[in-house]
């Protein structure tokens, strides 16, 4: 049995890490490299970073910050926001991080899923993807995707795009429910199970996590691949170390965090 992955989210803004609820009221938190750092000492699976203001400004990530994580961190971590084309692709991954998240110009550009695909590997591309709710008949799975910190819909259905993206090459998918987001009170269950089921490559459940029971719950009614956390940890609710043992507890196979 393959084990499940905790995966620690930093929103970066001006090189700081922040935090808010569903996109809006963000609080800084502390240095995103040092950050990384104490989550890569304390056993945590892989890291997640996005620039989250980096596609509004029209500007590419910031690859300084990337080498320098890399220069302390010594597991897979991904990196989003900001990632415009093949070449900004090209820049991340050779500035040392293992996999570029793309969400809104995969949305407005299908085409550089296949084309990152193509020539990085699938395992290095991820779909980020920010679904909510929607009651319209046309959206089949009953959410809709987002894109722009979930500002702006862009009639696509969730599950029509998870496999979409699949069948274009994408090696991940990270669904982040924008109803939960932030909220700490439990994924969405119903929205990753589709599309956990809907495709055949790894689902990372993010958006909503609060207690070690809201992973064990998306893991395994969610049928997750990894779950992906960040307030529960950055505002020290938890430790990673605490998060794996109760999901140890509860059956769930993981990686163990050092002592």
């Amino acid at each position: 049995m393959l084990t499940k992955r905790l995966i620690v989210c930093l929103d970066v803004r001006n090189r700081k890490v922040t935090k808010g609820v569903k996109f809006e009221g963000n609080v800084d938190l502390g240095d995103p490299v040092e950050m990384a750092s104490q989550y890569y000492r304390d056993g945590v699976d892989e890291l997640v970073f996005y620039d989250i203001t980096a596609s509004a400004e029209n500007r590419p990530i910031d690859i300084e910050m990337v080498r320098d994580v890399a220069k302390h961190v010594f597991i897979p971590f991904s990196v989003g926001g900001g990632i415009r084309n093949l070449e900004d692709m090209r820049v991340v991954l050779l500035a040392g991080a293992e996999k570029v998240s793309v969400n809104s110009l995969a949305v407005k550009t299908p085409e550089i899923i296949r084309a990152g695909a193509r020539a990085f590997g699938n395992q290095c591309i991820v779909l980020g993807m920010d679904a909510r709710k929607s009651s319209n008949p046309v959206y089949a799975s009953g959410y809709e995707v987002v894109i722009q910190g979930g500002r702006t819909p862009v009639s696509l259905d969730a599950v029509e795009w998870a496999r979409k993206a699949e069948s274009l090459g994408a090696g991940e998918i990270c669904v982040n429910s924008i109803d939960a987001d932030g909220t700490q009170a439990g994924y969405e269950l119903e929205l990753t199970r589709k599309i956990s089921e809907a495709v055949g490559i790894p689902v990372i459940a993010s958006g909503g996590a609060g207690k070690p029971e809201h992973l064990v719950d998306v893991l395994r009614q969610g049928k997750a691949d990894a779950a992906l956390v960040a307030s529960m940890v950055h505002f020290g609710t938890y430790s990673i170390q605490g998060i794996k043992e109760e999901m140890t507890k509860s059956g769930i196979l993981v990686r163990k965090a050092p002592v």
